[in-house]
């Protein structure tokens, strides 16, 4: 399932982002990828534990737990810490898979990654090319989502970034352990959870709200791991 979720960060935020990474020395973006992703990876990227990226990274993780629709599709156990990349023109990362386990920097711990996430941070109108290219169920969509907004996808997908021909891509990635592993699953769980919002508030005095909210609780119950 692939899913949009709009207004993550607001523009003040955003403005932060953009400002304080603007002043930033970047990396190759090549540093933290496999053998085989390295060979079609072309971009810039801060290390995992810059400073900077840690306090963005922080400011992200906020955003994220108050957003409840982020809360809803992804049943999110483990976040990996995120991570900031910069396209110039030129750039690009070819198709990949990403790795199935991530190690946190500076810990002894791995994440195993169910989801992968991109957070836009500037303008679409600022960059040509650039889209996010996800291979799905449905085939090949492209996604470039306005400043703030993010896209959740299976962390199983193949995947690609086209590349920028004009301007400056900037982007928040990271991967998140679900409570949920398996991604149909995640689905159905998420659907319900909207219908019952729905009815929630066009009837709230709805009496199988109740017996709704136990369904989706029971079956979270046999899905979950903690």
């Amino acid at each position: 399932m692939l899913i949009h979720i709009p207004g993550v960060l607001s523009p003040e935020l955003l403005q932060q982002c953009r400002e304080t990474l603007m002043g930033t020395d970047w990396s190759d973006g090549r540093g933290s990828a496999g053998y085989l992703s390295a060979q079609v990876k072309d971009n810039q990227q801060l290390p995992d534990l810059h400073p900077v990226g840690q306090e963005l990274g922080k400011l992200v993780l906020r955003a994220l737990s108050d957003n409840q629709q982020f809360i809803a599709a992804a049943l999110p156990l483990k976040i990996l810490p995120p991570l900031f990349n910069r396209y110039e023109a030129g750039q690009e990362y070819g198709r990949h898979v990403d790795g199935a386990m991530r190690s946190i920097s500076g810990t002894p711990y791995r994440l195993r990654t169910d989801l992968s996430a991109t957070l836009f941070l500037n303008d679409p109108a600022n960059y040509d090319g650039g889209e996010l290219e996800i291979q799905d169920t449905y085939g090949v969509r492209q996604v470039k989502l306005d400043a703030g907004d993010l896209v959740l996808y299976p962390g199983t997908s193949v995947h690609r970034v086209l590349p920028v021909t004009r301007g400056i891509r900037l982007a928040s990635f990271f991967w998140i352990q679900s409570m949920v592993r398996e991604d149909a699953r995640r689905t159905v769980l998420f659907e319900l959870d909207k219908a019952i919002q729905k009815v929630a508030t066009d009837s709230p005095q709805q009496a199988a709200l109740t017996d709704l909210a136990g369904v989706y609780h029971n079956l979270l119950r046999f899905w979950a791991d903690s």
